[in-house]
């Protein structure tokens, strides 16, 4: 390869140490193996590199062509198309704003305002103590608990400025944080090496599922124009039962007609 800018040939990557080399080796056969086609390995073989280093260095990249018979350019045309795959050093807790249209107008554009205030980054920055990368995101289909902030892709539903402070701030303090659903929160390298295929043995991590309490109707009330009503943000394992806003139950019309 030659940088585009200085006009010389760019040195090779240096290989994983010998060690880490044959661990990956033995990780990345069991996952081709899963394939008929070889090739067809390599967007989990590029999470199990990130989940090494942390983001998908040159090393990773011609670690993942070599066990695949592939040029490092076909590697790099993947790994720099899609977003979950890092290309810098970032932060143990991705942590990202949904700043779509319905979290937008529910709040997501302040949550995110106030993080970018709060922590001193900018979109896609991280923190100086290397905790948490702050970016936004595209829509993850959870808009009925909107505004939703995600943290190594685990939900954190019906979010407020207030709150998302706080996650960030317990994030950094290293507190435990419960998602509001799903598996119990850890590292950016731990979910990476799931994304690649191997399972989550934590105790409990593969029952935790579901939702704390009822979806919203707040976007279906703005689309019809009426006011969204009050929100409860509610995580799982809280101590006090989540309330729900005027209008939000079985006897409410609109919960029947949202289903339909």
């Amino acid at each position: 390869m030659t940088d585009v800018h200085l006009g010389v040939p760019e040195m090779p990557a240096p290989d994983f140490p010998a060690e880490v080399r044959a661990r990956l080796e033995a990780d990345a056969k069991e996952i081709i193996g899963r394939y008929p086609d070889s090739r067809s390995a390599l967007l989990p073989l590029l999470h199990l590199v990130q989940s090494e280093e942390g983001h998908v260095t040159r090393t990773g990249q011609q670690f993942c062509a070599e066990m695949l018979g592939l040029t490092t350019a076909e590697v790099n045309a993947v790994a720099t198309f899609y977003t979950m795959y890092r290309r810098k050093p970032s932060g143990d807790y991705q942590v990202g704003v949904c700043t779509n249209t319905l979290c937008a107008v529910l709040g997501g554009d302040a949550i995110f305002d106030e993080l970018k205030r709060h922590l001193g980054v900018e979109n896609d920055e991280t923190t100086e103590d290397g905790k948490v990368t702050l970016e936004h995101i595209e829509c993850n289909a959870a808009c009925d608990y909107a505004p939703v902030v995600m943290v190594n892709w685990e939900f954190f539903d019906n979010q407020t400025p207030e709150s998302a402070r706080q996650l960030v701030d317990d994030l950094r303090a290293g507190r435990d944080v419960a998602p509001t659903r799903g598996a119990p929160l850890c590292t950016f390298k731990e979910t990476a090496r799931m994304l690649a295929g191997f399972p989550d043995e934590r105790e409990g991590a593969a029952e935790a599922t579901g939702a704390a309490g009822a979806p919203s109707l707040a976007g279906l009330r703005l689309a019809r124009g009426e006011a969204p009503g009050g929100r409860v943000v509610s995580q799982r394992g809280a101590d006090q039962p989540s309330q729900q806003p005027p209008g939000h139950g079985p006897d409410d019309p609109a919960q029947g007609e949202e289903s339909e």
